[in-house]
């Protein structure tokens, strides 16, 4: 009984950032922390990149975005930073010393904005061309919002992977088969100008709208269910707003688009529908009894990504 009852108060006892190793991980997975973000040996940061004025498409780009670059400024230095990199390299030293950072990477050590300070710090200090990497988690230490300045990112989605080998002036057979390979897993995608961190993407036999926002959830759940009662949150003719994801501590919502509905024609809807979403934010009111249900309804087609 004495062993029984140790073993239940060191399973209440908290680990890496105060969670006991038996409850459910924060991050939404539905595993337990013990096997899933508490195995990697970092505390876990519900939203790491909370207080960046890029905090919505810095999640964008490391979610769904499959090829954008946008510069970061590090003290008086400029680094590319990368939506993907050869490999899933988390930072690469180029030739001509430039410095990339990478935001989609094999390793998840907890804290993304730690892992990437880090690597980011481990790349400045190096010399030699190469890939930079995290084999064990970083321990304490500056993360992304202490090293870069913090401004909005200027994005650049690009059509494919052509950027990988802008500087590399003779390439090889190798190189184009990975190129060829990497292009063809890229659906086209676009970044509206009228709001932010919203993108369109051609998904071939459909077309959606993935669109990061700020708010806190339960408010931004709220706000969703009184449009989508209303009939108010389609986005262009045959629009459905058909679910969302959680990512970084943010919520996505997604729409489904009628084939060739493009981008362009979202830029006024999509700001319309933000100046309707903020009209739902501020009403205070409790939900009807039909808004309760297309609450219930929107929060049954959440998914969560990390």
């Amino acid at each position: 009984m004495a062993k029984k009852s140790r073993t239940k108060a060191r399973d209440r006892a908290t680990s890496d950032g105060g969670i006991g190793p038996r409850e459910p991980c924060p991050c939404g997975s539905g595993k337990r922390y013990k096997a899933c973000h508490g195995s990697a040996g970092g505390a876990y940061v519900a939203r790491p990149f909370a207080g960046l004025a890029a905090e919505r498409d810095l999640v964008a780009l490391r979610e769904f975005v499959p090829s954008a670059t946008a510069p970061l400024t590090v003290g008086d230095r400029t680094v590319l930073l990368g939506s993907l990199l050869p490999a899933a390299a988390p930072a690469m030293v180029r030739d001509s010393g430039e410095v990339w950072l990478g935001l989609q990477v094999r390793h998840a050590f907890g804290d993304p904005s730690r892992d990437l300070g880090a690597v980011l710090e481990k790349a400045l200090a190096t010399d030699e061309p190469g890939v930079v990497g995290l084999v064990d988690p970083p321990g304490p230490g500056p993360r992304l919002q202490d090293l870069v300045s913090d401004e909005p990112l200027e994005v650049t989605v690009h059509p494919g992977f052509e950027w990988w080998l802008g500087d590399v002036a003779e390439r090889d057979e190798g190189m184009a088969e990975a190129l060829e390979q990497a292009n063809g897993a890229v659906s086209p995608t676009t970044r509206l100008t009228s709001v932010e961190a919203a993108y369109w993407v051609d998904a071939g036999s459909k077309e959606h709208l993935r669109w990061v926002l700020p708010h806190d959830e339960a408010g931004l759940l709220d706000a969703l269910a009184r449009l989508y009662a209303a009939g108010e949150d389609s986005l262009a003719d045959g629009s459905r707003l058909v679910g969302m994801f959680r990512a970084n501590g943010l919520v996505a919502p997604v729409w489904d688009l009628v084939p060739g509905t493009g981008a362009a024609v979202l830029e006024e809807p999509a700001a319309a529908f933000a100046r309707r979403l903020d009209d739902a934010l501020a009403d205070s009111r409790d939900l009807s009894a039909e808004e309760r249900a297309a609450r219930s309804t929107l929060a049954n087609r959440q998914v969560t990504l990390r």
